[in-house]
């Protein structure tokens, strides 16, 4: 899909078929794009557009290259894709007075951009229009970030709340699939930093990137913005450093709190195979039938040996429990 924005805001889903000239837009929109829109786009401007595989390169100087005074950079972005979203490469063509965005997936950042243009903010030019896409990935990026931080404050009151007086929610099974469940979301909040991370450091790198290099220079007004852009994604990359180690004690403490009620129930195994083998042995040495043993003939002699071995059970447990092991 082809999209054109227009100074007045208008956003035109191009297909071709009107013959309308792509050269006098300020932006132009490549969605899923197919070789014909591709090929009007790169002969109305003299550019080439990067296929998907060459804006998933990750060495920094195919991300980021100047030909002719015109900036061609990519990013991994967050795209729409299920529950969590997948980074998807996205690419930024900066030219003399054209944006050309290129991308794989549906964004919600160039869906809002295109919406605020159409509606009320009218831009003054690609480059106004590329400011404005990196200030929405920001804003949402950091929104992400919020909500994974409201998540991790739910698990950790899951993990570290006080244990309820009803036994049966605290058996070995019930806690052991609650603390998996609650690594699992946290597990997956952590895989949403990392998609965060890789946008904020690309986003970042771009900001820089046409600073320096735009030719002829930005606005002072759209300078200060990727300035200002940069400043929140690296008070942004603070935060997304103290989350980290936040998921870290809780993935650390659900996997300490598992072992320690799989501690207990292997406690209780010990004590009861401990206490259980005076009995046995008391059992297998009456249960010899030879000849000569006194105690067969003896009236008490059965008695006296369930007396000894509810003794030999009941003895290690008081011991057990003096230790305070038990």
């Amino acid at each position: 899909m082809l999209r054109k924005v227009d100074k007045a805001g208008a956003t035109i889903e191009d297909d071709g078929a009107d013959g309308g000239a792509l050269d006098r837009a300020i932006w132009i929109d490549l969605c899923s794009p197919t070789d014909a829109e591709i090929e009007r786009v790169e002969q109305a401007f003299d550019v080439r557009i990067p296929n998907r595989e060459h804006l998933a390169e990750i060495e920094a100087s195919s991300r980021l290259r100047a030909d002719r005074g015109r900036l061609i950079m990519s990013a991994p972005l967050i795209a729409r894709q299920g529950e969590l979203g997948m980074l998807s490469p996205t690419g930024f063509l900066l030219l003399e007075t054209t944006l050309v965005t290129v991308r794989f997936m549906e964004m919600a950042a160039f869906d809002a951009v295109h919406d605020a243009v159409a509606k009320t903010d009218r831009p003054e030019s690609g480059r106004d229009v590329f400011v404005r896409l990196l200030e929405d990935i920001v804003d949402r990026s950091a929104d992400r970030l919020e909500r994974v931080a409201e998540e991790l404050t739910k698990a950790s009151h899951e993990i570290f709340a006080e244990p309820e007086k009803d036994s049966k929610k605290h058996r070995l099974a019930h806690e052991t699939k609650r603390l998996r469940a609650l690594m699992i979301s946290i597990g997956r909040q952590s895989e949403q930093m990392v998609k965060v991370r890789h946008a904020f450091l690309a986003i970042g790198r771009i900001a820089s990137f046409v600073t320096d290099r735009c030719e002829p220079k930005i606005e002072a007004e759209l300078r200060e913005r990727l300035a200002s852009i940069r400043h929140d994604i690296e008070s942004l990359d603070e935060f997304e450093s103290s989350l980290t180690g936040r998921v870290q004690l809780l993935l650390d403490a659900a996997t300490g709190f598992i072992s320690i009620e799989q501690n207990e129930v292997v406690k209780v195994l010990t004590v009861v195979s401990v206490a259980g083998v005076p009995p046995v042995l008391i059992a297998g040495v009456y249960g010899m039938n030879f000849q000569h043993m006194p105690e067969l003939a003896w009236r008490w002699g059965y008695p006296y040996a369930i007396a000894a071995m509810v003794a030999s059970t009941v003895l290690p447990v008081l011991w057990f429990k003096w230790r305070d092991w038990l």
